[in-house]
């Protein structure tokens, strides 16, 4: 075993909760240790926060991590660690690369994702962002909106159009910009549960060095495709390694099983096994999409047990408030909040969770990283093999198609 990959991480899991142990070591000094033993990303190059290893082998190191009760970073930098890094990893330059990796997984950079727009979201590819080349810089104009976690940023993800006189998906590069930076103006956007975890962004005259871009000018959209795929693997994780791999339909029974024996009638409990079931479908959609992933780049596999977790959420947490009653209308609080982290409302300790908030959370679960008819064409088009739906615009210049 000792010999093997499996055995080569297990030795420096344990080399790294011996060393700095995870109860008095400060977060981002584990975090720090982690990176420089390649148990960030396993499956990256060695010097790079990983050990060149099959992506499969995570697992070794995140149920070692989750036992223990280490400190998790996912939750505090899930666009950087899930979306940022290995975007940077496929598409980066070395020097990209050697620059933001660490800092990266260690939060002290936190990072956001801009691609929706107020007239681009589940067709992002006609966005209207403009950068425009200025020597060795680009200048840009514009607006994104839906963008987690921006208020605490560093760096942001960034799609824009560079060429207007081409087909829409043609005419898009990428690139990483200073999220503090002059010309940079972020806002919130309140939510249904009172929180600000989502803002909108304001470009005025913003500059990016050319050394920010990701990718060749016009080659903007393969490499978005690629960080959406890996948004949709992330997001599997979630759950996981924030210590809830038993899934929402946990809240469910602790909430049956406090209800006195007269509300438990024979109707509920058909809903709450028809829903546990339903879980366990997911859960076992979820391995599907990881064993996937586990022989090569994240495909649009996992769309599918994405877009099966998100309505599931939604159903579950409706059953829940219909179970308390005319308690399920109320609500805790309304106060405008920014979130250090995401997912503070649904993602919270068991023991902490409010359940109102819960159901308006998941509300948007179908909406943000791609509704849910989007996924179903992602899944008619790329798994199934269906006909792509008809889009007068695809072969037309952008600058040409009418817009609002």
């Amino acid at each position: 075993m000792s010999g093997s990959a499996e055995g080569r991480v297990a030795e420096l899991v344990e080399r790294l909760l011996t060393e700095h142990d995870p109860r008095t070591t400060p977060e981002r000094e584990f975090w720090g240790a982690q990176f420089d033993l390649g148990l960030a990303w396993v499956e990256f190059p060695e010097g790079k926060g990983g050990l060149g290893l099959d992506p499969g082998l995570q697992d070794i190191v995140d149920q070692r991590l989750i036992d223990e009760d280490a400190p998790l970073n996912l939750l505090h930098n899930m666009l950087g660690v899930g979306m940022a890094a290995p975007t940077l990893i496929a598409f980066g330059t070395e020097e990209q690369q050697r620059r933001l990796l660490r800092p990266l997984f260690t939060c002290d950079e936190i990072w956001c994702q801009m691609f929706s727009e107020p007239g681009a979201g589940s067709d992002v590819a006609s966005l209207a962002t403009r950068a425009e080349r200025d020597g060795d810089e680009w200048i840009v104009n514009g607006q994104k909106v839906w963008t987690t976690m921006a208020h605490r940023a560093r760096w942001g993800l960034l799609l824009a159009r560079t060429d207007p006189e081409v087909p829409k998906h043609q005419g898009l590069s990428y690139f990483y910009i200073d999220m503090q930076q002059p010309g940079v103006d972020v806002r919130p956007l309140r939510q249904i549960t009172g929180e600000a975890e989502f803002n909108e962004i304001f470009f005025t005259d913003a500059r990016i060095p050319d050394r920010q871009r990701i990718g060749p000018v016009g080659e903007g959209w393969n490499v978005a495709i690629a960080t959406l795929m890996n948004e949709r693997v992330i997001l599997g994780r979630v759950g996981k390694l924030s210590g809830q791999e038993g899934g929402v339909i946990r809240h469910a029974l602790r909430v049956w099983n406090e209800l006195p024996s007269d509300g438990r009638d024979a109707v509920r409990r058909d809903e709450l096994l028809r829903l546990w079931v339903e879980s366990e479908v997911v859960r076992l959609t979820t391995q599907r999409s990881e064993a996937v992933r586990a022989a090569g780049t994240p495909g649009p596999e996992g769309t599918l047990g994405r877009l099966m977790a998100n309505e599931h959420q939604q159903r579950v947490f409706a059953f829940i408030v219909n179970l308390l009653g005319a308690g399920g209308m109320l609500i805790s609080g309304y106060e405008l909040r920014r979130p250090d982290r995401i997912g503070d409302v649904a993602l919270i300790a068991d023991d902490a969770i409010d359940y109102q908030k819960g159901f308006l959370s998941t509300r948007g679960a179908t909406i943000g990283g791609g509704t849910s008819e989007v996924s179903r064409n992602i899944i008619g088009e790329r798994v199934l093999g269906l006909p792509k739906e008809p889009a007068a615009d695809r072969d037309v210049p952008w600058s040409e198609v009418p817009r609002s």
